[in-house]
């Protein structure tokens, strides 16, 4: 391909709808025009090929605009999530290398603090609207870095994963093989476009020609509302939402024929559900390092196998591997480990963490599951230590690296707790040093400090001392289950 793809789409359907917004329609073509004019003004304050913007904005048309924007001019998108704190975000772009944060009015605070540490940083609005001038062409590679996207680790450190456009346009084909493409699909998402399940919803639409209906954030009342009105045909979805949704409704539009779910485990209680009041689920694993869906179960099978995720994607190579990565018979829990086009290129500017994840061309996904006889793949685990609460990501080392700063702290260990709605809550184990002392609500105050909302323990439980296994490592099950009985 010689030209980026909104050009390529552009010429071949500009009438096509690209985008819903809050009632507006965006024709390809419309859009195109409008992404001139952002790629021209980006270009005019320097925006070079290869260059790492940071983008800090909800979910919307700007957003929109600057992802193709930038591809337009081979710069690089640093997607950054508006809910971190500024000490936060303020590493992630240092790591990243940006030189340039974008902005709007909600996240004018946070961009202000950056701008404080030297940051450059730009109002989105400023780059909006019609202009006379042109942005300079660049020859467009599959193998050019589309963005970083960062996902946190169970060291604590977000990492930055490197994602090329053939990363994207393989994830894209091998998901359009399996759940098919129609002509009139209208993709219903308000997955953050700081996350690779909803960055690759707007790249997989514009390869395809087919629309995306963008929300910002979920809303029980605006989703509904959407799906009855604006013809939707797929949607993704977290288990959270989906619980919602389910409490909320009784008849699903006749035009939906597939509604994703992923981010964290479907569970029993749920298909149930699902299949009670005829949602067309379609259950899916899929992680950053590999550019979204890297297996999914369609609706038919899913009813009959509740649980599954399915087997892998057209392209995607999946096995399950013990401790010496040999590969493990059916039925046999162990790692989930990835190979195809898929997998990113490794972690930006950190070649220990590269080179630990993606082994003879592997990807090592720290994902515990099996696969039946059939192929298909059965999620055990997320990332063994991972928290996974409402469709989030959060790094138990990263909070507990948080709570041992407070200086009355002496230890920490935080996990996951069942929880109906939310999937996980995420509390702590602390232990004082010897003679301090102080609150639940103190702690939760420090962390609010240096963390994301979705971060922060929900519950602080005090010991003498943490419970630890016969090999001296900390007792992780027995920690949830005093967690569970103390609720």
């Amino acid at each position: 391909m010689a030209e980026y793809w909104l050009t390529e789409r552009v010429r071949r359907s500009p009438g096509r709808v690209a985008l819903v917004w809050e009632g507006r329609e965006w024709s390809y073509g419309q859009l195109s025009r409008e992404v001139e004019g952002y790629a021209a003004r980006l270009a005019g304050l320097g925006v070079a090929p290869g260059q790492r913007v940071g983008v800090l904005l909800p979910n919307g048309p700007a957003y929109m605009c600057l992802v193709h924007a930038l591809a337009r001019l081979g710069a690089v998108l640093v997607p950054l999530n508006r809910r971190l704190t500024p000490a936060e975000l303020s590493w992630q772009v240092a790591q990243a290398e940006g030189t340039l944060l974008i902005y709007d009015e909600q996240t004018a605070a946070q961009a202000e603090a950056l701008a404080a540490e030297g940051v450059v940083t730009r109002d989105v609005a400023a780059l909006a609207g019609a202009t006379d001038a042109i942005a300079p062409l660049h020859p467009f590679s599959l193998d050019a870095l589309q963005a970083i996207v960062f996902t946190s680790g169970t060291t604590g450190r977000p990492k930055g994963a490197l994602l090329t456009f053939g990363n994207h346009l393989w994830s894209a084909m091998g998901s359009a093989l399996r759940l098919g493409v129609l002509p009139e699909d209208r993709w219903l998402s308000c997955l953050p476009l700081y996350h690779v399940g909803g960055l690759a919803v707007l790249l997989r639409s514009c390869l395809y020609g087919t629309a995306v209906v963008l929300q910002d954030g979920f809303d029980v009342a605006a989703f509904n509302e959407s799906l009855d009105r604006d013809g939707v045909t797929i949607t993704s979805l977290v288990p959270t939402m989906l619980y919602r949704l389910l409490l909320t409704r009784e008849q699903w539009p006749e035009s939906l024929r597939l509604a994703l779910v992923g981010g964290a485990a479907t569970t029993l209680e749920l298909a149930t559900r699902c299949a009670e009041a005829g949602v067309p689920l379609a259950t899916t694993y899929g992680l950053t390092e590999a550019a979204s869906q890297v297996a999914t179960m369609l609706p038919a099978e899913a009813a009959k196998k509740p649980g599954s995720v399915g087997r892998p994607l057209m392209f995607t190579e999946l096995r399950i591997i013990n401790e010496a990565g040999e590969t493990l018979p059916a039925g046999e829990a162990g790692e989930i480990v990835v190979r195809g086009p898929t997998v990113m290129q490794g972690y930006y500017g950190d070649a220990a963490a590269t080179a630990q994840t993606l082994v003879d061309g592997e990807l090592r996904t720290g994902d515990v599951g099996y696969q039946d006889e059939d192929g298909d793949l059965w999620l055990l685990q997320r990332r063994s230590d991972v928290i996974v609460s409402g469709g989030e990501n959060v790094y138990p080392a990263e909070v507990e690296a948080v709570l041992r700063e407070h200086e009355a702290v002496a230890a920490a260990f935080v996990v996951g707790v069942p929880h109906m709605e939310w999937g996980q809550q995420v509390a702590a184990m602390v232990v004082l040093e010897s003679g301090r002392n102080v609150s639940e609500e103190v702690l939760l105050a420090f962390c609010r400090e240096r963390l994301a909302g979705y971060k922060l323990p929900r519950r602080v439980m005090f010991g003498e001392a943490l419970p630890l296994t016969a090999s001296g490592k900390v007792a992780r099950a027995e920690v949830v289950a005093q967690m569970v009985a103390s609720n």
